[in-house]
């Protein structure tokens, strides 16, 4: 029966490689250890080596050929006794491209390492370059200078728990280690290295480990690591898991996505606020009263800092926008939004026509609004749309940051803390109140130049706040 060769996985979250180049071609033999083909992937270029001996039958996937999915068949390899030409390719497997090199040996995904029907899995190139390992699942020679046949997660795993793969044994194909063999050894305290390896370990079940992960659906976005893949990191009860509610579930896929899809950039500047707090505490002083005696508002450094974004949005108008696929959204009023933080994740309500908006209605409704988003009784239509947001973790005494801008915006503002700091002025040091505030661009809707005008109508506004009374 031939040796199916099947596209590796290089890393546990490819899901697509690049067939660079053949190494060998058909009719050629290979042996163990033959680099036979090299496989591009985002990152890098790797070299793939062969596991078990043969001769190349047939290639199925040629040279050049970008975004092979991982575990496709790519070639062929006849065993010894086996006749090369009667190696027949199955049924839809015909050769990709015009193939007239040769084939690859890739290696295993990280998880999968078993092939249907006693067939052989695939493999490819781990810490060392694997060899064939000994038949009916005897421990594999290692420490007397002969390589372990393992998986790559196998091997990862028994790196990180100390456990010596030559005296655990296999019971994937052709007695090769895999993830439930280091998992036995791990639960039943045997082959840890620099230990003596006991003669039996717990009996594995028969099946192989388990799949690479799948794609994302949306996006076309690697899923990443498994459940099973990331606990296998760690020791057993060194941790509880805690499911993801919706809302989580909601963050994660959203921003995950805003960070792929949307090309940030950064500018960042610094703002003095002297006058703001002067302003500030002339306002709120001049506050009036409710019939129980309270101020009928309380103005925050946030608010101003929400006015100024909505400000500065309408005199740079062309940075009050966001992207929808085939055209831009160019809006007439400011929308903002603010991040406000609540158990398990974030509310990001939107204030409407901010531009417009006194500082105490600012304020007023976002008292509101953060009340109801930590009591989670906002409605949809008032954490939706919105051209740019705030997160301000000044409160945290965080200096500097950069945020996610938060899809369909076009930017986010990162606020740091108010502190002292000291300047030159006049040619002589003063000390001056400070905050560092840092916006985050989607570059499709806002190049470098745009950003940067917008943040430096908002720096303007910070810095002589009575531009916003009028």
């Amino acid at each position: 029966m031939p040796i199916n060769v099947l596209m590796p996985a290089l890393s546990p979250t490819m899901e697509k490689g690049n067939l660079a180049k053949w190494l060998k071609k058909e009719g050629d033999a290979i042996k163990s250890g033959d680099v036979i083909a090299e496989i591009e992937t985002d990152k890098a270029t790797m070299e793939v080596e062969a596991v078990d001996e043969g001769v190349l039958a047939k290639i199925l996937v040629a040279e050049g050929t970008a975004d092979v999915p991982v575990n496709e068949l790519i070639a062929l390899i006849a065993e010894e006794g086996e006749d090369p030409g009667s190696v027949e390719a199955p049924k839809g497997g015909e050769a990709k491209g015009e193939a007239k090199t040769a084939p690859v040996e890739p290696k295993g995904t990280p998880d999968q390492n078993a092939a249907p029907d006693g067939a052989h899995a695939s493999y490819a190139r781990v810490d060392q370059a694997p060899e064939g390992a000994k038949p009916n699942g005897a421990a594999q020679p290692g420490a007397s200078g002969g390589r372990v046949f393992a998986s790559p997660l196998a091997r990862r795993i028994a790196k990180q728990e100390g456990i010596d793969l030559s005296a655990v044994k296999g019971s994937g194909p052709h007695g090769r280690v895999i993830q439930r063999d280091v998992q036995a050894a791990i639960e039943g305290g045997t082959a840890k290295a620099g230990a003596a390896a006991k003669p039996e370990t717990k009996a594995a079940t028969p099946a192989a480990d388990k799949p690479a992960p799948k794609a994302a659906p949306a996006g076309g976005a690697p899923a990443g690591l498994s459940l099973d893949q990331v606990k296998g990191f760690y020791e057993k009860g060194s941790f509880e898991e805690v499911p993801l509610d919706g809302m989580r579930k909601t963050i994660a896929k959203r921003l995950t996505e805003a960070m792929q899809v949307a090309p940030h950039f950064y500018l960042t500047v610094d703002c003095e606020l002297d006058a703001l707090m002067k302003l500030r505490e002339t306002l709120n002083g001049s506050a009036g009263k409710d019939k129980d005696g309270k101020p009928l508002f309380k103005l925050s450094v946030n608010d101003f800092v929400i006015k100024a974004m909505g400000l500065a949005l309408t005199r740079v108008p062309a940075a009050n926008a966001v992207w929808a696929e085939d055209r831009i959204l160019r809006f007439k009023h400011a929308e903002v939004g603010v991040a406000v933080a609540i158990d398990g994740g974030l509310f990001t309500p939107v204030i409407r026509k901010a531009d417009q908006k006194t500082l105490s209605t600012i304020s007023n409704e976002m008292k509101d609004f953060a009340g109801r988003a930590r009591a989670k009784k906002l409605k949809p239509e008032e954490y939706q749309g919105g051209v740019t947001s705030v997160s301000n973790l000044g409160m945290f005494g965080i200096k500097h940051f950069t945020a996610v801008i938060n899809p369909p915006q076009s930017t986010i503002l990162a606020v740091g803390a108010g502190e002292k700091r000291v300047v030159v002025k006049d040619g002589a040091p003063a000390v001056v109140q400070a905050m560092t505030a840092t916006l985050s661009c989607d570059h499709r809707v806002l190049d470098g130049a745009l950003g940067a005008e917008l943040i430096a109508a908002f720096k303007g506004l910070i810095e002589n706040p009575m531009g916003m009374l009028v």
